[in-house]
């Protein structure tokens, strides 16, 4: 008897979603609660499990666009399990001979000298660290991105040209890919932001020599006691979970013709993936602690580059932070995060001459850009919001307290 496997709900408000890949073959025979399948909606990823065991017949492709309800799979579970099925795997986990290891590792150790964020076959990494190629010069013509060697070898040859996804020299060709359900929801989102809000930017800069010297001379400790690196990500979200209490507006919404403030600071944070951008959220900033805080931006960015976020890690933050420093941005102004009423942008740390004390001086500057909806902020919240983090990240001693010790011993 076949077994039907259906799109399942995964939202009120979702009616479809995209087939981003089988992780079992037509035919294959599968265990109950094995992983099947890799579905995509606006929101998030999720994972298809079989619902009984056996053999497998796949009713979509990958790419498909299917409606909520629509057949996914079948699985015939009266069909008699393969003899050894199980037993190449155990082999492979337990009694993997000596001489494919001693391989591995040596085809495997040049991965080393490429970027943790660009892939690349064991065979072309090999080349990379041995030719001291570029990867960015390259042009990967594999899966997902995936550098080859024949890539290598071509960008050897042709030192100084580089073609567009692998096409040939000189060539005009142009490619129409469907866009997936979440940039469609990232486009439409975007817009809507822009038509429904009074968007407003303010900007400032923050000198990072002081939580720089901290990172500089605890970043060990830090790592050896909480087995977490320090970054500057919970330094700025704390210091804007502080800053939300102060102004209680920038960590509103507007619902109809009411205002909804927010007790409490759920942070999003904006990781780009593969697929696109993705907000996160960590709940309840304010009541966490600088580590709790790294953990929890790993955790998330680890769930969105394996495409594991769920609807629950995606909605109800009450404010954002988007960093365009990691890639290089200078300055720029957000796109608020709607319902939201306002996105903190981090930028690029650059050495700059400043005027400190009559002296000048090179310090380590970030640009601040604060994006917010003037239809519930006003001027006087929005730029107040912005000294006090910036108050609080060049003294972050005041992090522990929220503010300055000698105005709070002064009852100030």
């Amino acid at each position: 008897m076949a077994i039907d496997i259906k799109v399942p709900t995964v939202g009120e408000s979702i009616s479809e979603v995209t087939l981003l890949k089988w992780t079992r073959k037509d035919g294959e025979y599968v265990e109950r609660d094995e992983v099947i399948a890799e579905l995509e909606s606006e929101k998030a990823t999720f994972e298809v499990n079989a619902e009984k065991a056996g053999v497998l017949k796949t009713g979509a492709r990958e790419g498909d666009t299917l409606k909520i309800g629509d057949l996914l799979a079948s699985i015939d579970d009266t069909a008699a399990k393969p003899e050894g099925k199980e037993e190449p795997a155990k082999e492979t986990k337990a009694e993997a001979p000596k001489e494919a290891a001693k391989e591995e590792t040596k085809s495997s150790a040049p991965v080393t000298s490429v970027p943790n964020d660009i892939k690349a076959s064991p065979v072309a990494s090999a080349i990379i660290a041995d030719k001291k190629v570029d990867p960015k010069q390259v042009t990967a013509t594999g899966f997902q991105g995936k550098i080859l060697k024949d890539d290598v070898l071509a960008a050897l040859n042709n030192p100084g040209r580089k073609t567009f996804n692998g096409a040939s020299a000189f060539s005009r060709e142009t490619r129409v890919e469907k866009m997936s359900n979440l940039r469609k929801t990232i486009s439409r989102r975007l817009v809507e932001s822009k038509n429904t809000t009074a968007m407003l930017t303010t900007f400032n800069e923050v000198d990072m020599t002081r939580i720089m010297d901290i990172r500089s001379k605890y970043k060990d400790k830090f790592k050896e006691k909480h087995g977490v690196g320090l970054g500057f990500m919970s330094f700025f979200a704390k210091a804007c979970s502080l800053a939300l209490a102060e102004w209680p507006s920038v960590n509103a919404y507007i619902d109809g013709d009411q205002l909804v403030y927010h007790d409490y600071a759920d942070i999003s944070i904006a990781v780009s993936t593969p697929r696109g951008l993705t907000v996160p959220v960590i709940r309840n900033v304010e009541s966490l602690g600088m580590a709790e805080i790294e953990k929890k931006v790993i955790e998330l960015a680890n769930k969105a580059k394996d495409s594991k976020l769920t609807t629950e890690d995606l909605t109800g933050g009450t404010f954002t932070i988007t960093n365009g420093g990691v890639f290089g941005s200078l300055m720029s102004t957000p796109i608020i995060n709607i319902p939201q009423s306002a996105i903190l942008g981090m930028h690029k740390i650059q050495e700059r001459p400043m005027a400190v004390n009559g002296q000048v001086v090179v310090r380590p500057m970030m640009y601040l850009a604060l994006s917010y909806d003037h239809r519930i902020i006003d001027g006087r919240e929005s730029v107040s919001f912005l000294v006090k983090v910036k108050e609080l990240l060049e003294n972050p001693e005041q992090l522990l307290i929220g503010q300055d010790p000698v105005k709070s011993l002064l009852e100030m």
